[in-house]
C-alpha cells in the first residue's frame, strides 16, 4: 500500500541521467531565450520547468523535442547527442497545451495515428491502442468523436496518443492550463498516477507554482533564460536561494535588512520595516553588517490579540504589533493583511480549524504578529 504521507519528491528517481543539457543557448535574432543552461534530468523523474512567461522554459522543451535547434551547446538523450535527429526520430513524445486532437477522427483513430504513420501492423496497433486507452481510463470510448468528450477526456486522448508510441520521455507543455480548477486538481492526481504506472520520465512546462509543487519530483525555476534554482518542491519553497525564487514560488513577505549577528548556531537581522529584530535559531551565511532579505511565508506567521512570548527567540524578537486592514475568507483558511507601524502590510494565513475561527479577528483590530525562530529564510540576493 502506498504511504499517503509521502510526496512525489520523496520517491527516489533512478540514479542515471536520461536527459543532459550542456551549456545550451538559444538566440532568436538578438534575443537570448535560453542562456547557457546546464541541467541533468534523471530517469524516472517527474521534472517540472517552472517560471513566468518568456523565461525560456518552453524553448528549452522545444529544443529537447527537436522543434528548435540550440544556437550553442548540446542536448543528450541516454548519452547521445540528438542534434542530428529530427523530432520523429527522437525517443520523446510531446503533449501540447491545446491537446492537438484531430476533430475528424475517433478517439481510437487519434491514438493510433502515430503508429499508423510508423507502419505498425493493424493487429499490434489495435492491441497497443486498447492498452493506451485503458491506461488513461478511456476504455470503451474508442469510437467516440472528440466533440463528444469533456475537456479532461480530450486531455487523456492526447496523453494516450503520446504514450502509445512508448517513448523514453514524455514532454508536457502546460498540460492542464485549458482545464477548469476542479478538473485541473483531478488531472494532477491522474498524471502522477499515470507516471508511476508507465515508469517513464515526464518533463512538464508550467507557470503554475501549485501545479509544479503538487506533481513534480524536482523543479527547475527559470528566469530570463537562466536557471535560478533546481531543487525538490519542498526545498524550493522552504529554502529558496534568491528573492526571485522566494517571490515566484508561493506567497511570501520579503523584508530588506542588515545582518547584525551571524554565529554558527544563531543569527539576527534588523529590518527597517519591522519594529523588532528577526532572530534565527541557525547560522546565516553572510558578512556582519551586509544587506540581506528576510522571507516569511504567510502561513508561518501567527496572529495574537496580545503580545506573545516566543520561547525560541530572545525577548522582543520575532513579535511586532499591527492593525488588521483586510480579511479574505476562503473556506479552509482566512487570509489577513496586517498594517505595521510605518505602513508596511504583511500577509498572514490562518487555517479555519473550527466553524467559528473566521470570527476571531475583525477589520481595524489591533493585533500582534509572531513567528518561530526556524520559520524565516535569509536570502543574500
Amino acid at each position: 500500500m502506498t504511504d499517503p504521507a509521502r510526496t512525489q519528491a520523496d520517491k527516489p528517481a533512478k540514479a542515471n541521467a536520461i536527459i543532459s543539457f550542456e551549456n545550451v543557448t538559444k538566440r532568436f535574432g538578438t534575443t537570448v531565450a535560453v542562456d547557457n543552461v546546464t541541467l541533468e534530468i534523471k530517469e524516472g523523474e517527474f521534472f517540472a520547468l517552472l517560471g513566468p512567461s518568456g523565461c525560456g522554459k518552453t524553448t528549452l522543451l522545444r529544443m529537447l523535442a527537436g522543434f528548435e535547434t540550440p544556437s550553442e551547446g548540446r542536448i543528450l538523450i541516454d548519452g547521445k547527442d540528438v542534434a542530428p535527429l529530427p523530432p520523429n526520430k527522437r525517443p520523446v513524445n510531446m503533449v501540447f497545451q491545446s491537446y492537438a486532437v484531430f476533430p475528424h477522427m475517433s478517439v481510437a483513430d487519434n491514438v493510433a495515428y502515430g503508429l499508423k504513420v510508423d507502419g505498425v501492423l493493424e493487429d499490434e496497433r489495435n492491441t497497443r491502442v486498447a492498452e493506451a486507452l485503458e491506461l488513461v481510463k478511456l476504455e470503451g470510448l474508442g469510437e467516440r468523436m472528440p466533440d463528444q468528450l469533456s475537456g479532461g477526456q480530450r486531455q487523456r486522448v492526447a496523453l494516450a496518443r503520446a504514450l502509445v508510441k512508448r517513448p523514453r520521455v514524455l514532454l508536457l507543455d502546460e498540460p492542464l492550463s485549458a482545464l477548469d480548477a476542479k478538473l485541473r486538481d483531478q488531472m494532477r492526481s491522474e498524471l502522477t498516477s499515470l507516471q508511476e504506472k508507465v515508469g517513464i520520465t515526464f518533463i512538464m512546462v508550467t507557470h503554475d507554482q501549485d501545479e509544479a509543487l503538487a506533481i513534480a519530483t524536482r523543479c527547475a525555476v527559470m528566469n530570463g533564460g537562466v536557471l535560478a534554482q533546481v531543487a525538490t518542491p519542498s526545498e524550493l519553497y522552504e529554502f529558496p536561494n534568491s528573492r526571485f525564487v522566494a517571490d515566484f514560488v508561493g506567497s511570501v513577505n520579503l523584508f530588506e535588512g542588515i545582518l547584525e549577528k551571524g554565529e554558527t548556531s544563531e543569527a539576527q537581522v534588523r529590518c527597517p520595516e519591522l519594529s523588532a529584530p528577526v532572530y534565527f535559531d541557525h547560522g546565516v551565511t553572510g558578512v556582519k553588517g551586509s544587506t540581506v532579505w528576510v522571507a516569511l511565508r504567510p502561513e508561518k506567521i501567527e496572529m495574537h490579540k496580545t503580545a506573545p512570548k516566543m520561547e525560541d527567540a530572545p525577548a522582543g524578537a520575532n513579535v511586532v504589533p499591527g492593525i488588521v486592514r483586510d480579511i479574505v475568507y476562503l473556506g479552509s483558511e482566512t487570509n489577513y493583511e496586517v498594517e505595521l507601524e510605518g505602513g508596511r502590510r504583511v500577509k498572514t494565513f490562518r487555517s479555519n480549524l473550527t466553524r467559528y475561527d473566521q470570527e476571531d479577528f475583525t477589520w481595524d483590530e489591533p493585533v500582534w504578529l509572531a513567528w518561530h525562530a526556524c520559520s524565516p529564510a535569509v536570502l543574500l540576493s
